[in-house]
């Protein structure tokens, strides 16, 4: 019998409470219900730091061709943040027909602008090496990211200087998919963005805005209403600018979701506050030449 989704989410906050020691993320990573899905790789290094990890997940009925391949990147302000406690969005993504990559990145204060943005690169090329084995496209790859993740996801698919540097035909990217991201946020102000973006010579290069072009990758840009953190301006702003290029452009504004809940809504428990999981995918499928024939879709309406 179905759980509701409400009583659900009741029970993993409850657990969570309990475990005391543990973030509520990490709780909630821990005790969500995840969708069916291959865990095919963990802590594999793309890089020689302890931050250059990454987690592999391939959809759960792998065909015969070469599934295409999803990156994403969680956010944290460029401060925090660990591949572990995104399990369930790697499996999300996966049942969605996508061998999915999850990695760690650098952090400030170990670095600033734009090393994380050369990690990200760096997990690309990676992917892109090793795809044959992962059972994945090299050739159709899209970047998927929340909040600062979702800044790191469309500067690489919109500044293709990173990818090049990494050895990566910036052309492999078929899309990108941002969740609450700050792509806007100039003149830098407060205690987050100066001292990680404060020592860039061009700090107009910094800004996902100025390499909106015609060539940019069809973008999904999506927000929450009640969104506090990060506001709705950016993705207003960044789509319309992509859109002024002749650049594809989707735009969910999704009401009642704040800046974690656009993002906790790819999660079986909370898929029924906002079709958040419904649209991006569909955005990302379609651009991949899935279109909606992914074998393994699961039931959204209820929990096993």
């Amino acid at each position: 019998m179905p759980v509701p989704v409400l009583p659900a989410v009741v029970l993993v906050l409850a657990a969570s409470l309990a475990l005391g020691a543990c973030s509520p993320l990490t709780a909630f990573a821990t005790l969500t219900p995840t969708d069916p899905a291959e865990k095919a790789g963990a802590a594999i290094a793309y890089g020689p730091g302890p931050r250059q990890r990454l987690d592999v997940y391939r959809p759960p009925q792998a065909g015969e061709a070469a599934a295409p391949l999803a990156v994403f990147f969680y956010g944290g302000s460029w401060r925090d943040g660990r591949r572990q406690d995104y399990g369930w969005v790697g499996r999300a993504l996966a049942a969605e027909g996508f061998v999915t990559l999850v990695p760690d990145y650098r952090l400030y204060p170990e670095v600033a602008y734009p090393d994380f943005l050369e990690d990200g690169a760096g997990a690309i090329a990676w992917a892109v090496r090793h795809a044959a084995e992962l059972g994945a496209d090299p050739q159709r790859i899209v970047l998927v990211g929340h909040s600062a993740g979702a800044y790191n996801a469309v500067m690489l698919g919109l500044d293709g200087r990173y990818l090049d540097a990494a050895g990566v035909d910036p052309g492999v990217i078929r899309a990108v998919a941002g969740l609450a991201g700050p792509y806007d946020f100039l003149p830098l102000e407060g205690r987050l963005t100066p001292p990680i973006f404060g020592a860039a010579a061009d700090l107009e290069a910094t800004q996902p805005l100025a390499h909106a072009s015609r060539r940019s990758p069809p973008a999904f840009l999506a927000t929450g209403e009640d969104d506090q953190v990060v506001e709705a301006r950016n993705t207003l702003a960044l789509a319309q600018a992509l859109r002024d290029q002749g650049a594809v452009v989707e735009t969910a504004l999704y009401p009642d979701l704040g800046h974690a809940g656009v993002l906790l809504a790819l999660s079986r428990p909370l898929r029924g506050r906002a079709p958040v999981l419904d649209d991006m995918a569909a955005f990302l499928r379609r651009q991949v030449g899935l279109g909606d024939q992914v074998a393994m879709r699961h039931d959204r309406e209820a929990l096993p």
